[in-house]
């Protein structure tokens, strides 16, 4: 038994041994879970660290806390608008694809490794989820820059697919043991995983938002420990109810992320560095349960297995999933490509161990190597797949970088850091000139490590760094005014008012928003509402409509002029050629 100075002393020695191969892995390109899992096979029983560890019960603890917390994690860092542009073909992914691919790998692994059709299916749903802790890793931190709808995609799958893994490992292993008969009472565990888990989910995030929002705490480090607990409180309320307390702990992250609650940045970096130690200690520990010996023996089946995985299961279930919803033969490809496999399979792995099951060791062993081959062949190719398939969009480096405001409030503002390049929109330009939506402060420019307060003639050279103070909801905007002058990241969002000064120009707002108004680009929005507008119409709540937007009077100055316009995007059903001008109600 290790005392408790010697387990400190291991664990630290993890961690900076896995803290060096995730340097080693971004400069070799090779996927950081692969070298985890290598780590820890070195630091186990067979290798040099010579620690022993077959406790199975404790891994699947290990791995349950690390994931419900990584889960977490990735949640409150996915946008509703990921949800809204993915979730129905990552919905089906996440249901329907699962149990083709499980259902084919399971009648490949049956025939290969001449075990029962049962345990080939039970080892097919072990290794049928997509992992989000590996998924998360590659397109977040792993140099893979793809179209957003792809991206939102897989992410949303590879968080919301564990239910469907877990029902089929877990009915399965049921079935096997003669627990649960065939049928209806597979049918109840689906629902209570999916329903439970979604309701538990859905609710502590809208409970913990307002706590976090509106319970004053004395300490900032103590909201993201009480975002932690809330994560923690979702997995294990669902699980209590026969739910799943992945989905749960997902669904409360996005619930919370997405409210922005007091201390949000905080909170975003305390769980960024408990996502790592996580993952380090998930993998590395999943790597010291291992056997290499054992793994050379179903090298051969093994490899069979992951080539039909790989190769065949997934990209049948996301072409026959997938189509419907639109997307290119390219990009069916590459979400055939990005199944990758992590720590949910060798977890899952771990259950029939725990019940005792015929074969269980052959299929933990077996189950292990495919997520090796699925990590070192899908995660090191990826990359170079995206750009052979035409799939990647580029990026600004650096990117801007938001900070946290220190407030123990909800303060409805960010400080953010944007970098001027050569192909920025703003290099050259006179701040007053940059078309700035109303409550947007340059509040310093940083230019060969030297600070220079900002005046309105000051000019913007490339290198430079903007420290622009903002509310949330313009953020879209001025990231379009610091954008590259051939790519304009993002649609400006529809049907939300945008404030612009009266005295901006037609020209700065075509050039900086990408909009087309037709009409003099030297008037300025003052000129242009005058112009539309009868002299005794001209009153706040007035407003003008010009094709695609519509701009209302907010403010007017004692001479009379128009000091602030509110610009809205119209939908394309409301959108007015004729640029007519009407007169509404002041509000």
């Amino acid at each position: 038994m290790l005392s408790i100075e010697t387990l400190i002393l291991i664990i630290g020695i993890l961690l900076l041994l896995g803290i060096a191969s995730n340097k080693f892995s971004a400069r070799a390109g090779v996927p950081v879970l692969f070298v985890f899992l290598i780590v820890g096979m070195l630091a186990g029983s067979e290798g040099i660290g010579g620690i022993e560890f077959e406790d199975y019960s404790l891994a699947y603890g290990i791995g349950t806390v690390a994931l419900c917390l990584i889960l977490f994690d990735g949640g409150i860092r996915t946008p509703y608008s990921s949800i809204r542009s993915a979730w129905k073909p990552a919905g089906v992914l996440a249901t329907i694809g699962v149990f083709i691919t499980a259902l084919i790998t399971g009648a490949a692994a049956a025939w290969v490794l001449e075990i029962s059709i049962w345990q080939g299916m039970l080892l097919g749903s072990i290794v049928g989820s997509t992992d989000a802790s590996v998924v998360f890793s590659v397109l977040r931190g792993g140099g893979v820059n793809i179209r957003p709808k792809l991206a939102n995609t897989l992410e949303v799958e590879s968080g919301s697919n564990d239910p469907m893994a877990i029902f089929l490992t877990i009915g399965l292993i049921q079935v096997l043991s003669g627990e649960v008969p065939f049928g209806f009472g597979l049918i109840t565990l689906f629902l209570n995983q999916i329903v439970l888990g979604s309701v538990v989910g859905i609710g502590i995030g809208w409970g913990g938002a307002w706590m976090l929002s509106h319970v004053r705490l004395e300490a900032a480090g103590l909201y993201p420990v009480m975002a932690s607990a809330l994560a923690l409180f979702s997995f294990g309320l669902a699980a209590a109810f026969g739910g799943s307390g992945f989905l749960a702990v997902y669904l409360t992250g996005i619930v919370i992320g997405n409210r922005r609650p007091v201390f949000y940045r905080g909170i975003l970096l305390f769980h960024d560095a408990v996502a790592w130690i996580c993952q380090i200690l998930m993998f590395t520990a999943l790597g010291i349960l291992s056997f290499p010996s054992r793994l050379v023996g179903v090298a051969v089946p093994a490899l069979l297995i992951s080539f039909v995985l790989i190769f065949i299961a997934r990209p049948i279930a996301v072409f026959l999933c997938a189509s419907p919803f639109k997307f290119s033969f390219r990009e069916l490809t590459f979400l055939s490509w990005v199944g990758l496999k992590g720590a949910i399979p060798i977890t899952l792995a771990t259950f029939p161990m725990l019940a005792g099951l015929p074969s269980a060791s052959l299929m933990f062993d077996t189950v292990f190597f495919v997520v090796l081959t699925s990590a070192l062949v899908q995660g090191w190719t990826l990359p170079h797949i995206a750009r052979y398939l035409k799939l990647e969009v580029p990026t600004r480096l650096p990117p801007p970088v938001t900070l946290e405001i220190s407030s123990l409030t909800n303060v409805d503002g960010d400080i953010v850091d944007y970098f001027v390049d050569e192909s920025c929109q703003a290099t050259g330009r006179m701040i007053k000139d940059l078309a700035l939506p109303e409550g947007v402060v340059i509040a310093l420019l940083v230019r060969d490590e030297q600070i220079i307060p900002p005046q309105g003639r000051s000019v913007l050279h490339s290198e430079d760094h903007v420290i622009v103070v903002l509310r949330p909801r313009v953020r879209a905007l001025v990231d379009r005014i610091f954008a590259r002058r051939e790519q304009l990241e993002s649609p400006i969002p529809a049907e939300l008012e945008f404030p612009l000064r009266g005295s901006i120009k037609v020209g700065e707002i075509e050039q900086f928003y990408g909009l087309s108004i037709d009409t003099d680009n030297d008037a300025t929005l003052d000129e242009l509402v005058r112009k539309r507008l009868d002299p005794a119409d001209v009153k706040v709540g007035a407003t003008v409509r010009c094709e695609q937007l519509a701009f209302r009077i907010r403010e007017l100055s004692s001479g009379g002029s128009v000091e602030y316009v509110g610009m809205t995007i119209l939908p394309q059903t409301e959108s007015n050629s004729s640029g007519e001008a009407k007169t509404e109600a002041p509000q």
